[in-house]
């Protein structure tokens, strides 16, 4: 089998960073160094995960309106909706501001959208019925910074609308009684990456300023955790700090339903990491709005009921399996789609009506994954076709879809995800045009995924002390990642093939002296074709089974001793 990925070391640290950072171990240095830390405050900074700015919430242009609002609006008993988006991200933000203007005393009811029939974000209908309801001011989470024409229904309807948001704005702001985004022009808030739950986070500081609520803010750090790690906001700045602060608050939370959703999923609570979050508990909480309503994952965050949050847990479990399968099928009909149309397509592009609308943005990482193209895979409806796209770091796809939108009803997303409604009618000739987009960007790139490895180290360097200096690094994720290592010319002691047909690889390996367990996800391909000498690219970690605790390396990537990185 050819070898497709692409390894880059890190160069060795600098003799100047390398005596600054000489209090550190010294493969602590290189990390370090690898993530633009070279001065010894800096580095100190980043490993206790502290803010290095100012982070009151009222830096945020239009705080002190949308306080003084919602202020108001508790101490009159007006009615509130928070209305969110249904991936984590947005229900996490819409339980935490719920449960905030509660704990204050006031009148607040959650609106999550049904995304089958109404779509992502802002609706006209949900806005109409919550006015009809009595409704006097509308919180948009994770939402609503694309919705000019939304906003402007709310103002028809008398409705203070106040739309919060990460998402990149576009040049035409809604019209809203107020806006809290920091990538919102004029903004002055330092830190621009929060998710959605992070900046609900920072309403929740901002209305109880000056009051002793630091345990009530405490307690809804797991949320935010929860959120920012589902969502992929990079685990750097105030993410990190928020972050690392949410999993302390995860292994002693009262939430039930998180003790309930983390049995499900066979993790403890207790040695929760942002890996889980990722892999397993996200999943799970994504799965009730892909597949039906995300109203059961908000139900299951902000419940105190210990049979209705194992009820909620087991349901989520099995929408997340139905999830995993219905993704597999939707992969295997969409890529066998976009590859008959052009074999050589730079950029996939794949609509069917029969798509699950929950799935096809899974689908569509999926393919990234197997060809390293960007991808489009959308369901195709009446009048309208709705997709989600995933790229590859060489090719902006929100700007690609900048660059059509003049044939789109709406668009939005970052560089490496968004999403689009498009009428049929200009379906055709929106995937000209993006197709023509990726040949003039990537058609004379050697596209190849590249894993970057923090150093090349030998077995004898794997000891325990080295976990502990890693644990350091926590959260890791997207923006921070985990440490990566090569060791080369290690030989095969032993391999099989395990999990569901064979799709991972069990390894024994040594260097002549020290011997290594590892295994390797989705690497089970190589079985059948091992040389008895590998060069390893891996993540180095405890692997506890049966209550035995044991050194393992978790494979990224392997190949052949001696064959060129």
């Amino acid at each position: 089998m050819s070898h497709r990925t692409r390894w880059l070391v890190s160069p060795p640290l600098t003799p100047q960073a390398d005596q600054a950072l000489a209090e550190f171990p010294p493969l602590l240095r290189q990390l370090l160094f690898n993530r633009g830390y070279a001065a010894p405050a800096e580095a100190r900074a980043f490993l206790q995960a502290a803010t290095t700015f100012d982070s009151s919430p009222f830096q945020l242009k239009d705080m002190e309106r949308v306080v003084e609002r919602l202020r108001r609006a508790v101490a009159a008993g007006e009615p509130v909706a928070i209305y969110g988006d249904y991936d984590v991200d947005g229900v996490t933000a819409t339980a935490l501001l719920v449960q905030t203007l509660r704990g204050l005393g006031g009148n607040v009811r959650p609106y999550i959208p049904n995304r089958f029939d109404e779509g992502y974000g802002l609706n006209v209908e949900a806005l109409e019925a919550l006015a009809a309801e009595g409704i006097k001011v509308v919180v948009s989470v994770d939402c609503g910074i694309r919705s000019p024409a939304e906003a402007e229904r709310a103002r028809t309807l008398g409705l203070d609308l106040i739309v919060t948001d990460h998402h990149h704005p576009a040049e035409e702001l809604p019209p809203a009684y107020a806006i809290i985004n920091p990538k919102q022009p004029g903004d002055a808030y330092p830190d621009k990456d929060l998710a959605g739950v992070g900046v609900a986070y920072k309403i929740a500081q901002a209305l109880l300023d000056g009051e002793a609520r630091s345990d009530f803010l405490d307690s809804l750090l797991d949320l935010v955790a929860l959120g920012t790690v589902a969502d992929l906001a990079p685990l750097t700045g105030e993410n990190r700090s928020l972050v690392r602060r949410g999993l302390t608050q995860m292994r002693t939370t009262r939430r039930q339903g998180l003790f309930s959703l983390a049995n499900v999923a066979g993790i403890s609570l207790a040695a929760v990491h942002a890996t889980h979050i990722g892999f397993m508990l996200g999943p799970r909480l994504n799965a009730a709005g892909r597949l039906e309503s995300a109203l059961a994952a908000y139900e299951l965050l902000t419940t105190d009921q210990v049979t209705r949050a194992g009820e909620l847990a087991v349901k989520l479990d099995q929408q997340n399996r139905e999830r995993q399968a219905l993704t597999r099928r939707i992969q295997a009909e969409a890529e066998a789609l976009a590859l008959a149309e052009d074999p050589e397509a730079l950029l996939l592009f794949a609509v069917h009506p029969d798509f699950n609308p929950g799935v096809v943005g899974l689908a569509a990482a999926r393919l990234v994954e197997t060809h390293y193209r960007p991808a489009v895979v959308g369901q195709v409806g009446e009048e309208f076709t709705r997709c989600s796209c995933r790229s590859i770091p060489e090719f902006h796809i929100t700007e690609a879809l900048d660059a059509c939108r003049d044939l789109l009803v709406r668009h939005g997303g970052h560089a490496a995800a968004a999403g689009f409604t498009v009428r049929n009618e200009n379906l055709d000739e929106l995937k000209s045009r993006l197709r023509a987009i990726a040949a003039e960007r990537l058609g004379r790139l050697d596209l190849r995924p590249t894993l970057a490895a923090d150093a090349e180290v030998s077995l004898a360097d794997l000891h325990p002390a080295l976990l502990r200096d890693l644990d350091l690094l926590q959260p890791t994720g997207y923006g921070n990642p985990e440490a990566v290592f090569v060791t080369r010319r290690v030989q095969v002691k032993s391999s099989r093939a395990v999990g569901a047909d064979g799709q991972h690889l069990k390894l024994t390996v040594s260097d002549g002296r020290l011997t290594f367990d590892a295994i390797g996800f989705r690497l089970g391909h190589w079985q059948s074709s091992l040389p008895p000498r590998l060069d390893l690219l891996y993540t180095f970690e405890t692997n506890v089974y049966n209550g035995r605790i044991a050194l393992q390396l978790n494979l990224k990537d392997i190949k052949p001793a001696g064959e060129p990185d």
